[in-house]
């Protein structure tokens, strides 16, 4: 029998020493792993949040660079708000206050009235004060003022970008004005009143026709001597920046289109440096989705504050309600971006949870594998039935089948009048009376074998009776 060494007691002190010495440092180096870990975790959350509203003022940015910034891309967007009947109803209304302020039609009215009937001199202005409404509003409405319109607004915006730009040779910065001329509009409308109303300016009127787009630069001069008045100086011009507001605006937009490439690749390295630092990547990319929603709903709720705040310092009635429709209209790609951007957040969110290990996550996918089975399942049996039973169902519906399918085609081309979904339509219905044709011409008999569609077999292919058993005597 042996016995077991002797370990001198200073021995395992040293090894006892050396023991809590390496858990120490093993517990050091927990602490720092745990800490290194909550620093990436609270870093990657920073950094994601900053990602997301910088991407949605990037898609600010990139809408302002390729809309307001842009005369071409300007012109098509503001070319439709002239057919919008609010601020159709808004510039005729401000073009006859010009039109009636400018001719006095009043006093002339009263002029070529006799003494007895001046009271009548009111109500004939107002019934042509309506007169003249609706005359602006149909000029608005037509195609030849279309093209005057766009030509005014291309005008007027290369005029503005070149003031943004210091380019410009008649305005510059400390001035303070720059505005849509609406005298083509009002040339437009004395020509069609000359001509529904030859008596209303005493004379004949002869005024330029500017359907074409060509605007002269005497237009003034010539509107003036039809009129036989000295126009104002501001007359039918409409005030598109004013007080330095909208060029502290432009002059916004034009730095970030200025930054625009740099801010979009710092957003682009921000989104990929917290998702390399982040130590649950999908917990990251929720959090991206969730921050999107935030975002775009925040700069949602700003451009709507700003919305108000200039709606609130235009008069309320028809010329609020015209500029309402002008800035909803300007900005309808801006809002269908920022929808999209909240669908993306939130798609994105929901798909990182239901990838996650929570339990309404875990059940949730338990419950869709269970779903697929039995569908899989479900669609089997259903596939196999209708192998062995479609032919012979089709074949005794087949013309039923058939006149249903015309009846539909008919519906849908009467519903739907273009020629591209007639043709759609044409190509599926003829591709499903081919389908109902094939599928009804036979069917299985139980043997295995073809049989025509009606189930009746040819009588060369019919079996023949089978020949009586042989009588044999029965044996008593």
């Amino acid at each position: 029998m042996t016995s077991s060494p002797i370990v001198p007691d200073d021995e395992v002190a040293r090894l006892r020493d050396e023991v809590a010495t390496l858990q120490a440092r093993l517990q050091d180096r927990r602490r720092r792993q745990f800490a290194l870990l909550a620093l990436r975790r609270v870093a990657a959350a920073v950094f994601i949040m900053i990602t997301a509203f910088a991407l949605v003022t990037s898609v600010v940015g990139v809408w302002a660079a390729t809309t307001v910034l842009s005369t071409d891309r300007w012109v098509s967007t503001v070319a439709p708000l002239p057919k919008d009947p609010k601020i159709a109803a808004a510039v005729a209304e401000y073009s006859t206050d010009q039109l009636f302020t400018a001719i006095n039609v009043q006093q002339r009215i009263a002029d070529v009235l006799p003494p007895q009937a001046a009271f009548i001199a009111g109500p004939v202005t107002g019934q042509l004060r309506t007169q003249i409404q609706n005359t602006v509003y149909k000029v608005m409405q037509s195609d030849q003022f279309q093209r005057i319109w766009v030509g005014v607004n291309a005008r007027v915006h290369a005029r503005v970008l070149d003031i943004i730009e210091g380019k410009s040779q008649t305005v510059t910065a400390q001035q303070d004005k720059v505005e849509i001329d609406l005298l083509p509009l009002i040339n437009q409308v004395i020509r069609a009143l000359s001509d529904q109303l030859p008596t209303l300016f005493g004379k004949t009127i002869t005024l330029p026709d500017l359907s074409s787009g060509e605007i002269p630069d005497n237009l003034r001069a010539r509107v003036q001597d039809a009129l036989g008045v000295t126009l104002p100086e501001n007359f039918a011009q409409f005030t598109v920046y004013d007080n330095g507001q909208l060029y502290a605006v432009q002059q916004s937009v034009e730095a970030a289109k200025r930054y625009l490439v740099l801010f979009v690749t710092a957003t682009i390295l921000l989104l990929l440096i917290a998702l390399a630092i982040s130590p649950w990547r999908r917990r990251t990319l929720l959090q991206l989705g969730l921050w999107l929603v935030v975002a775009a709903v925040a700069v949602t709720a700003v451009l709507r504050g700003v919305r108000d705040q200039l709606l609130n310092q235009v008069p309320d009635g028809v010329y609020r309600e015209g500029v309402a429709a002008a800035v909803t209209s300007v900005f309808s790609l801006l809002r269908t971006r920022g929808t999209q951007l909240i669908w993306i957040g939130a798609i994105l969110a929901v798909v990182c949870y239901l990838f996650g290990p929570g339990r309404g996550a875990t059940w949730l996918r338990a419950q869709v594998r269970r779903g697929a089975v039995i569908t899989g399942r479900a669609t089997a049996r259903g596939a196999r039935w209708l192998g062995g039973n479609a032919p012979g169902w089709t074949a005794a519906h087949r013309d039923v089948l058939r006149v249903g399918g015309l009846v539909v085609g008919g519906i849908l081309a009467l519903l739907l009048s273009s020629w591209t979904s007639l043709l759609v339509i044409l190509i599926v219905v003829a591709a499903y009376e081919l389908a109902v044709t094939l599928i009804g011409r036979t069917d299985r008999l139980p043997d295995g074998s073809l049989s025509e569609s009606d189930g009746s077999l040819p009588e060369s292919d019919a079996p023949e009776p089978a020949d009586p058993a042989p009588l044999t005597p029965s044996h008593s």
